[in-house]
């Protein structure tokens, strides 16, 4: 990790929290104890930074400087609230196509996801807090630059968020190989959000069951599944297919 990647010592990282820097998440030494570090984690649950409990040598592999138990991660762009980018693309008279991440842990495949999505002009991607990739200066990269451009949404519960989507009139479609339904016969000429599931588990059954469409991508090979970011792919130039024969504006 780029030493300009983090931040280390309780009251530095303390001051750049309070300052308004985007921390993608704390680790913090196991037994770490004491008023200052009470102070620390009570800010991280206020601001909704992901706390994970380390021991001391997780924190030495990042740096043998004097780091006080405590290291901040940050984030190479500023999380957006989904709450407050759906309201405005209706506003703005934006047909919404939302790729939500659904325990993406690889980079390399988020990155690949990002550079796509960005092409199609998806107008963001929601991922989880905790049991998801981190959106630092690798994954800017694998993008080409395209996550500094498309709006990420970080948040607490992936299920509600769905729910909230779901809520608000998107159509949720879940790329999955449980699906009898071929990807092309969906519909998604209307405001849309894409699921795309973990490479070894899937989508979660919690927010499977939230979505309207189940589609699945038909295999013709030895193997059983495509990549994630590859068939994030298809289904994202689907749905452009689709708007364009519909004469629907991409963006």
């Amino acid at each position: 990790m780029d030493s300009s990647e983090y931040i280390f010592g309780i009251h530095s990282v303390l001051e750049a929290i309070e300052a308004g820097k985007t921390i993608d998440k704390l680790y913090v030494k196991k037994d770490l104890r004491g008023d200052a570090s009470a102070g620390l984690l009570s800010l991280a649950r206020e601001r909704h930074i992901p706390v994970q409990r380390v021991p001391l040598e997780k924190l030495n592999k990042i740096t043998r400087k004097n780091h006080q138990g405590v290291i901040a991660v940050l984030s190479a762009v500023a999380y957006c609230r989904l709450g407050t980018v759906v309201p405005t693309l209706y506003e703005d008279g934006v047909l919404p196509f939302i790729l939500v991440l659904d325990g993406i842990t690889d980079v390399r495949n988020f990155g690949a996801m990002a550079r796509t999505a960005e092409c199609c002009g998806v107008n963001a991607i929601v991922i989880p807090q905790r049991g998801s990739v981190s959106v630092g200066a690798d994954a800017v990269k694998t993008s080409a630059g395209a996550l500094l451009h498309v709006p990420v949404c970080r948040e607490a519960s992936l299920r509600d968020a769905v729910a909230y989507l779901k809520d608000s009139g998107y159509q949720i479609v879940a790329a999955t190989e449980k699906a009898d339904v071929n990807y092309t016969r969906g519909d998604y000429t209307g405001p849309v959000a894409l699921v795309m599931g973990a490479e070894d588990v899937g989508i979660s059954p919690e927010v499977l069951a939230l979505c309207d469409t189940p589609v699945s991508i038909p295999m013709f090979g030895h193997i059983g599944s495509l990549n994630v970011g590859v068939a994030a792919g298809v289904m994202m130039y689907e749905v452009v297919r689709q708007r364009l024969e519909a004469d629907v504006e991409i963006i």
